[in-house]
């Protein structure tokens, strides 16, 4: 037993030579302040319930209420969906977004528009629609970019119309 004790004497007699307490306390202060960042780091919220708004309409004909800010060939009418790519072509990763009123709900939705890419063209159901479209001002903000660039292949086959949340709505914020 008096060994152990004074193994141990020793070790905190040495750290208290080399270490002083204004270092103990900064130490302290850094781990607190340094763990309160970490709540404020951005995180994929995965566990979130995803935001699945009423469906009405015809997701092949382009007045289909997601639609309104597409350009291009209707992945529904090319062998996909409205969210999904046809088998054969990748989801580019690059996006361009739109908002769009539901007519079931009456909310406004936050619409992601991936290209599909890895074939040509499908060549039917071709839609465009700008609505709230303004003037341009920057190429990259445009929705008549092939925005395949980001894919393994830049061949554009199609357009999906991905729900992503609903929007914010201006008169709650006044």
């Amino acid at each position: 037993m008096n060994f152990i004790d004074k193994f141990f004497e020793k070790k905190a007699r040495n750290v208290a030579q080399l270490s002083n307490r204004r270092g103990f306390i900064k130490g302290i202060a850094a781990s607190l302040v340094g763990a309160s960042t970490i709540p404020l780091l951005p995180v994929a919220r995965a566990a979130d319930a995803p935001v699945l708004p009423q469906e009405a309409g015809d997701p092949s004909s382009c007045d289909y209420w997601r639609y309104c800010a597409i350009d291009g060939f209707l992945c529904d009418c090319c062998g996909g969906s409205y969210n999904t790519c046809p088998p054969g072509t990748e989801m580019s990763p690059i996006t361009w977004i739109g908002t769009c009123r539901n007519p079931i709900d009456g909310r406004n939705y936050v619409i992601s528009y991936n290209d599909c890419c890895g074939k040509t063209q499908c060549g039917t159901c071709l839609c465009q629609r700008d609505e709230g479209d303004r003037p341009l001002y920057r190429s990259d903000k445009s929705n008549d970019v092939n925005w395949c660039l980001g894919a393994t292949s830049s061949v554009y086959h199609c357009s999906t119309a991905i729900v992503v949340g609903i929007a914010f709505d201006e008169s709650s914020s006044k």
